[in-house]
């Protein structure tokens, strides 16, 4: 009986984690947007009315920055519907995005990327 119940609970945890390993919650560090681990938060000019334009290609090298299913807006930060369904973090309305180089909190790498990726500085 406590075997079984063990093994629930620890399904339960791994399920819990996973869910939340998706999802960053978003704050403000040293000036600009970072996610949960200190990783700096992009936008993308290209996106307009509160809708993504970086799907594909595009966002796995710009990955979306996931808003948990039960996440709440709050001030300037709102959660936009990707196509897919998922929900994604907005600020002003921009969606939010990582940078697949930057490799350390604080790393701002993709800043002005094509004159389209800018750093998030509220």
């Amino acid at each position: 009986m406590h075997t079984r119940i063990a093994a629930t609970l620890l399904v339960s945890c791994a399920t819990l984690f996973s869910v939340g390993a998706h999802a960053q919650a978003v704050k403000t560090q040293d000036g600009m947007l970072v996610d949960n681990a200190g990783m700096t938060l992009y936008t993308f000019d290209k996106d307009t009315n509160g809708k993504s334009a970086c799907y594909d290609q595009c966002a796995k090298a710009w990955p979306p920055v996931m808003a948990a299913a039960d996440a709440k807006a709050q001030g300037d930060l709102s959660i936009i519907t990707r196509d897919d369904g998922s929900k994604q973090w907005a600020y002003k309305g921009k969606p939010l995005y990582l940078f697949v180089k930057d490799k350390n909190p604080g790393d701002k790498t993709g800043d002005n990327v094509k004159d389209v990726w800018h750093i998030v500085k509220p």
